[in-house]
């Protein structure tokens, strides 16, 4: 019975993280480390309350074998220091943790989350389409290929005040060039130039946590498709 309680109140305590978390980041767009800390001494208090501490720790050993790989994509920028730890910690205080009989591994919330993370490049397609079919010359001044023109409408739209966006465009001359490149979450800065093309800075922390809700419920998404 004991087990069975921990194994809810890592859930409960991953959940009241993970909302806090969300909310800091997206009102903010810093995460302070004192919640990680905070949350991660709760996960090595709890380890002590498992009724078999040796099994208990082998699973959370197990689970963080993703901690390598999201400190090397953090280094690489392709997300903040924030999401790294909130990750690492997550991975700890609730280990491997699913309601549903599916497969799972201790790199299905950053599959979820990454597949998540998709969505908002569906949604500025969407949105680019039906500017363009209203008439409106999104790509007014740009002197670029349509290929390029396609790839920025999945990555980004035209802003007249962006906020917590980066941009991406620049200007040569009289013309006007898309800039598409990859942007440091943690050293980036964010553009206030009027009606000019950006892409939304929206927090990873949004996506970790749909990834573990849907971990919770479905489990792994890839190894749902691939039948695992």
């Amino acid at each position: 019975m004991l087990e069975i309680d921990i194994f809810h109140v890592r859930i409960i305590l991953a959940l009241v993280m993970l909302s806090l978390a969300t909310i800091i980041d997206i009102r903010k767009r810093e995460i302070s480390d004192l919640l990680w800390i905070i949350f991660g001494v709760i996960s090595v208090t709890l380890l002590f309350l498992e009724p078999d501490l040796i099994q208990a720790a082998m699973g959370i050993g197990f689970s963080l074998i993703i901690a390598p790989l999201v400190l090397i994509l953090w280094r690489f920028g392709l997300f903040g220091g924030a999401d790294a730890l909130g990750l690492i910690v997550l991975v700890s205080l609730a280990p491997m943790a699913t309601f549903s009989d599916s497969a799972i591994s201790p790199f299905s919330i950053l599959v979820n989350s990454t597949i998540l993370s998709v969505s908002p490049m569906i949604i500025n397609f969407i949105r680019n389409s039906f500017l363009i079919l209203r008439k409106e010359n999104i790509f007014l001044d740009f002197d670029e290929p349509t290929s390029k023109k396609v790839l920025a409408m999945f990555l980004g739209y035209r802003s007249k005040n962006p906020k917590y966006c980066f941009s991406l465009e620049k200007k040569i001359g009289k013309k006007k060039r898309l800039n598409i490149v990859m942007h440091n979450s943690d050293s980036a800065e964010y553009c206030t130039t009027p009606d000019t093309w950006v892409t939304p800075g929206l927090p990873f922390m949004i996506f970790i946590f749909g990834g573990f809700i849907i971990q919770l419920l479905f489990g792994d998404v890839i190894l749902g498709v691939i039948g695992v």
